[in-house]
């Protein structure tokens, strides 16, 4: 597993990759360090992601439904999960509840549903920013800088947002 640190608006990201895919995304991560994986030059697709990534955080919306994501590392309930989430297009936020009934599970399961987004690997590329509580309660965020990140990506995205 290879990966590489790149600036951007917001500030510094990192992303890493193996053969497969797209392995982890780090928003706003000052080193790869923490990624656990060795230095590399991003091959074409890679950079392609990053200046994507560079895009979308100076306003210019991006889709990355279309990345190749090495799902090999996360069980098959959060890939459904994640997979769901990326159906949630710009501009647009869903519940955790929402989710697990598209996914056919129970009520109870958007705890469920709730974890896995906080597990993310990809936060932002997979957007689980657009992922709130039933009561349109913004909730944690997997990336750094927790609700406020998520906030500024909603508000970025022109979602609409209500004050408590």
């Amino acid at each position: 597993m290879f990966t590489t640190p790149f600036d951007t608006n917001l500030g510094p990201c990192a992303i890493s990759w193996d053969e497969t895919g797209i392995t982890g995304f780090h928003l706003l991560t000052p080193t790869p360090v923490e990624m656990g994986a060795l230095p590399g030059k991003p091959n074409e697709s890679v950079s392609a992601v990053i200046s994507r990534v560079q895009a979308h955080l100076q306003g210019v919306l991006q889709d990355f439904s279309d990345v190749d994501y090495d799902y090999t590392r996360v069980s098959k309930f959060h890939r459904s999960v994640y997979e769901q989430t990326l159906a949630i297009k710009v501009g647009r936020t869903c519940s955790y509840g929402d989710i697990a009934r598209q996914l056919g599970q129970p009520p109870g399961a958007s705890r469920a549903v709730g974890a896995a987004s906080g597990a993310n690997p990809w936060p932002l590329l997979i957007p689980c920013h657009r992922v709130v509580a039933g009561s349109g309660k913004m909730t944690g965020f997997s990336g750094a800088g927790g609700i406020k990140t998520k906030l500024r990506l909603l508000a970025l995205e022109g979602a609409q947002l209500f004050a408590e």
